[in-house]
């Protein structure tokens, strides 16, 4: 397959540092968003804060996380790097694989489904078993996403590992 020249290259990294941008600063967004929102005084306050973690999930994390996909895949696929010649772009693929498959399954119906026990319960969701196991599992496993997005970047910026041999 043909490879990209260096000006090609340098556009596809600029799309896939905008994109791993968004990923982590939705991740980061939607856990402040979640732990550090002062307590809701009404149940329309509450909806507001389960809707603006949907609204951030929708149209940051999501885009980001596959802008990163597409972008990682076009990397890896047009340019020298390729997809197993070193260890930590091999890595990467599996964490990103893992975070967007944790993302999905994991994450994001604890967060789609909070608006649904506010509408029904409104203040009183505060004291839903279910509201609060989905809130709990929204920060422990989105501290953990941050974790290994965070990893993720740091491997990408010193490339720890040697080159795989031949």
């Amino acid at each position: 397959m043909k490879k990209l020249g260096s000006r090609g290259q340098k556009v596809l990294k600029t799309l896939h540092l905008i994109a791993a941008g968004l990923w982590v600063g939705g991740a980061v967004g939607l856990t402040l968003l979640i732990v550090c929102l002062g307590p809701a005084t009404s149940g329309p306050e509450l909806l507001g804060y389960n809707l603006a973690a949907i609204l951030v999930d929708d149209l940051v994390i999501i885009p980001g996380a596959m802008g990163c996909l597409i972008t990682g895949l076009l990397i890896s696929g047009l340019t020298p790097w390729g997809f197993f010649k070193r260890r930590w772009i091999l890595i990467k693929w599996i964490l990103t694989v893992f975070c967007i498959l944790f993302g999905t399954f994991y994450l994001g119906p604890p967060v789609n489904n909070q608006p649904a026990i506010t509408t029904e319960l409104g203040l009183e969701a505060l004291n839903d078993a279910q509201y609060h196991a989905n809130y709990i599992k929204n920060i422990i496993g989105g501290i953990f996403q941050l974790l290994a997005l965070a990893f993720m970047v740091i491997i990408s910026v010193f490339k720890p590992w040697p080159n795989k041999a031949k």
